[in-house]
């Protein structure tokens, strides 16, 4: 009588070579889909191994999540399993899960530098494959799938961070053409800036533009988000100011533009704080627009402060801006003309106090007569100091002062 032991072993060899060549085939096509891989390996352990019952649980944001569930799914990874196969093939016989584990008998932990990657729940009604060097087998193949899965999510973790930090360049790159490289500092004014931004990519803009011999406009602003799509928005905003200027608008028809083409592009979903300031340093007067930005303070020689409050809401928000007006004041000689984004304000002690507005006044009240770089940097380390460490703001910071003579 022939021997048949030797050929069911060669039989059962040759489903395991056709198993892993089906699963080694699969994750060598780059276009596979990790789904696709999941439906692979089912496919193969139930075709070629005559698994009856399957269940693969990945680990996915700190949760086993079910990717494959055969024939039925059986709800949830339970927290017994999880708890005691932690490195090695277990028996579920003694798990003691209910009715709904029926069938399955092997629960193969699938690790990888200490931790449970997976968990691969094992079920076969055929005798002819089963015992440790089936298990250790199907562990094999197990492995082999969540390694790969495992790869395409780092590979994929590297592309991201890598088109992230090109849109971070990007961003930079944007922003830096965007703020003006000279600042006037002649007889009628002295320009000042300090940029600080909290984040790789700030949404803080300032810019400051001669318009001719006499006028000069005095802009920050502040955009609602950041990245690479607020440096654009961003950047419409500049070129339309610019373009604005050169047609010679006025104040309200600038204001009124730039809120319509902000609200175009960003279709609401973006917004922009801003002041614009014109002054004529002939006439002394100073015209401006305050679209829902942090009232700049006008600090003259003598006498008290005024803030700059007089506009509109932010721009972009509705099509059209309610209720603009353009403010206008007389500056005195040796006035202190003080911008900034609100980073500047909103720092806080350990008693959650702010530094707020009042603060800003105070220091600069102070501070008035100090060359304005050294007045930003004692503004800025009287803030720190109040919030109790060098790190303590929590948006950008954009302070653009302007000295009128």
């Amino acid at each position: 009588m022939p021997n048949t032991i030797p050929d069911k072993r060669l039989f059962l060899k040759e489903r395991e070579l056709n198993a892993l060549l089906e699963i080694t085939q699969a994750i060598t096509q780059d276009s596979t889909s990790e789904a696709a891989l999941y439906k692979i390996f089912q496919f193969t352990l139930i075709g070629q191994l005559g698994v009856r019952r399957l269940a693969l649980y990945v680990l996915s944001d700190g949760v086993y999540r079910a990717e494959v569930a055969f024939p039925t799914a059986v709800g949830p990874l339970p927290a017994v399993v999880s708890a005691q196969c932690c490195a090695v093939p277990c028996v579920m016989e003694g798990l003691d899960l209910g009715p709904a584990w029926a069938g399955f008998e092997t629960v193969i932990p699938v690790t990888q530098a200490g931790q449970v990657l997976a968990y691969a729940l094992i079920g076969t009604a055929q005798a002819d494959y089963a015992g440790q060097e089936a298990t250790k087998f199907l562990e094999t193949l197990a492995n082999i799938l969540i390694g790969a899965v495992e790869n395409r999510r780092l590979t994929r973790q590297r592309v991201a961070a890598a088109a992230l930090q090109r849109e971070i360049e990007i961003a930079q790159d944007v922003q830096r053409l965007l703020f003006p490289t000279h600042l006037p500092n002649n007889a009628a004014v002295a320009v000042a800036r300090t940029y600080v931004p909290h984040t790789e990519i700030g949404g803080d803009y300032f810019d400051v533009v001669e318009i001719d011999a006499d006028r000069l406009l005095l802009c920050i602003a502040d955009v609602s988000g950041k990245g690479v799509a607020a440096a654009l928005l961003m950047s419409n905003f500049q070129a339309g100011l610019r373009t604005l200027l050169r047609q010679g608008a006025d104040l309200a028809v600038i204001a009124h533009e730039l809120n319509h083409l902000i609200f175009r592009n960003a279709g609401g979903e973006k917004f922009i704080t801003a002041f614009l300031g014109l002054y004529d340093c002939r006439t002394r007067r100073l015209r401006f627009v305050n679209a829902g930005h942090n009232d700049p303070i006008l600090l003259p020689d003598q006498g008290p402060p005024q803030f700059l409050k007089t506009g509109s809401v932010m721009l972009g928000i509705i099509e059209e801006l309610p209720g603009l007006e353009v403010g206008e004041v007389q500056v005195p000689p040796r006035s202190l003309l003080f911008n900034y984004t609100d980073g500047l304000t909103e720092v806080f002690d350990a008693e959650g106090n702010e530094f707020g507005e009042a603060g800003v006044l105070r220091v600069i009240a102070q501070n008035r007569y100090l060359p304005l770089p050294r007045l930003h940097e004692t503004l800025l380390r009287e803030i720190r100091t109040f919030g109790g460490g060098p790190d303590q703001f929590a948006d950008d910071v954009t302070i653009l002062s302007c000295r009128m003579k």
